[in-house]
């Protein structure tokens, strides 16, 4: 199917279209957990997963341990051998992509972390509405999702004020969801995923019929 019949099939729909932000279910959560080798508690702040039938599954955390802060990624699937570094590349709303490396821990090939972009990378999602990341992996595979950030301020916030660190960020503003934000969406999916789109914009215009 040419891709501009795809967008214009896509723009038939924007009138009714969910803003991006509402995309993935469940919501930004802080809880409190205990170290069990240490016995000491740490604070995270969990996002919610990005849609699975258009995204790949992962999560991100930021975590406060031992007056710390880091930032996780989590996924179903491999990212790099243990101790490696991986490209990450996140983009909060309209702004420009932004680069960082991330190191998997010693006992994982599917979670990564970082604490050198770590208060930059939590700055810029308070500062957002929602987060693009993409993740390079080890096999060349590309990881990517769109998370939320509506909910993200008071648990971010929370584990901000456990590690003792204050960022002043910017108000977020409401933004409209357009045709070009549509568009720029769109062509962050896959072929096959672009098409399961289509599929359920046309169940969905046949149904309002």
């Amino acid at each position: 199917m040419p891709m501009s019949y795809k967008l214009y099939v896509g723009k038939l729909l924007l009138a009714f279209l969910l803003p991006v932000n509402a995309l993935a279910a469940n919501a930004w959560n802080y809880v409190q957990e205990s170290d069990r080798l240490t016995n000491r508690n740490y604070s995270i702040a969990r996002s919610p997963l990005p849609r699975s039938d258009l995204y790949d599954n992962m999560r991100l955390e930021v975590v406060c341990k031992d007056n710390v802060l880091q930032v996780t990624i989590e996924s179903n699937s491999l990212i790099a051998s243990q101790g490696s570094r991986f490209d990450v590349e996140y983009q909060i709303d309209k702004k420009p992509p932004v680069n960082i490396q991330m190191t998997t821990f010693k006992d994982s090939k599917r979670r990564g972390f970082t604490t050198e972009y770590a208060q930059t990378l939590v700055a810029d999602m308070l500062s957002g509405q929602a987060i693009f990341v993409r993740v390079s992996t080890l096999i060349r595979k590309v990881l990517s999702g769109s998370i939320p950030l509506d909910d993200a301020a008071n648990p971010l916030t929370q584990v901000l004020t456990d590690c003792g660190i204050a960022i002043k960020t910017n108000p977020v503003t409401e933004q409209t969801y357009d045709l070009a934000d549509f568009e720029q969406d769109f062509g962050k999916l896959n072929e096959v995923k672009q098409q399961q789109l289509l599929d359920k914009i046309k169940k969905l215009i046949i149904e309002m019929h």
